[in-house]
C-alpha cells in the first residue's frame, strides 16, 4: 500500500529518547519521595500524556501527580544530560517521504517539548501538521488523529499511523486508520501485533516502501 498522508509518533519512533525519559522519571520519583520505578515500568507508559502517565505509573492522586510532573520537567530541562538523537536514517528518510507524502506528528509531548526537539534536530520543516499532549486527549484516544485528518480534509483510512507503542496502534485501530509498528521502540513486537498493523518495521528507512 502507498500513502500520501503519514502521521508519526515522536518519542521512540523518530527520536531515541526512551533512556532520557526513564532517567528523568526515576529522578522525579526520588525527588518526590515515592517508589522509584523500573526501566520497564516507565517504558510501559511512554506515549501517554505526562500527567495521566504519571498517575498511572505511580497510582497517585492528582495533587501528587502535579508535584511529580513539576519534578520531571525540572529534571528533563535543567538536570539530566542524556542524549536524545534521532534514530538512524531519520533525516534522510523524512526527506525522501516528504517529496511524495504529507507528514504530521501525533505525540505525547507537550507543544513546547516538540518544538524544542524539532529545533534541536532541525526537523520541523518536514511536518505540516502536529498535535501534542496539551492540544488533544491523551493516547490511546484517537483525538489527535481525528484532529489531523479533519485538517487535512481526508478520511482516517487515507492516512498511515507509525508508532512504537500499543497506544499508537490503539488510537489508529479505533478509527480504522492503517498503522505500522516499529520494533526498535519501547513496546514489544508481540504486543504491537495484537493491533493488526500492516507490518512491523525494524528501521525507519523501511518506511520508504509506503510512498510512491
Amino acid at each position: 500500500m502507498k500513502f500520501e498522508y503519514i502521521i508519526f509518533d515522536w518519542d521512540g519512533t523518530v527520536m531515541d529518547s526512551a533512556a532520557k525519559i526513564v532517567a528523568c522519571m526515576q529522578k522525579a520519583a526520588a525527588m518526590g519521595q515515592i517508589s522509584i520505578p523500573t526501566k520497564e515500568q516507565v517504558e510501559h507508559i511512554i506515549g501517554i500524556s505526562l500527567h495521566p502517565a504519571i498517575k498511572q505509573l505511580f497510582s497517585i492522586d492528582d495533587d501528587k501527580a502535579d508535584e511529580i510532573v513539576t519534578h520531571y520537567k525540572s529534571v528533563f530541562l535543567d538536570q539530566d544530560k542524556t542524549a536524545c538523537p534521532l534514530f538512524a536514517n531519520a533525516s534522510e528518510t523524512l526527506t525522501h517521504l516528504s517529496r511524495s507524502a504529507r507528514l504530521a506528528v501525533a505525540t505525547g509531548k507537550a507543544r513546547r517539548g516538540l518544538e524544542r526537539a524539532w529545533e534541536n534536530t532541525n526537523t520541523k520543516h518536514f511536518f505540516e501538521l502536529s498535535r501534542c499532549a496539551d492540544e488533544a486527549e491523551s493516547k490511546p484516544s484517537s483525538d489527535m488523529l481525528l484532529q489531523i485528518v479533519k485538517e487535512w480534509k481526508i478520511e482516517p483510512e487515507q492516512a498511515l499511523m507509525v508508532g512504537d507503542t500499543v497506544y499508537d496502534m490503539q488510537m489508529a485501530e479505533n478509527i480504522g486508520m492503517p498503522r505500522v509498528g516499529v520494533s526498535y521502540g519501547v513496546h514489544d513486537k508481540i504486543e504491537l501485533l495484537k493491533h493488526k498493523p500492516l507490518t512491523i518495521i525494524d528501521s525507519l528507512d523501511m518506511m520508504k516502501s509506503f510512498v510512491k
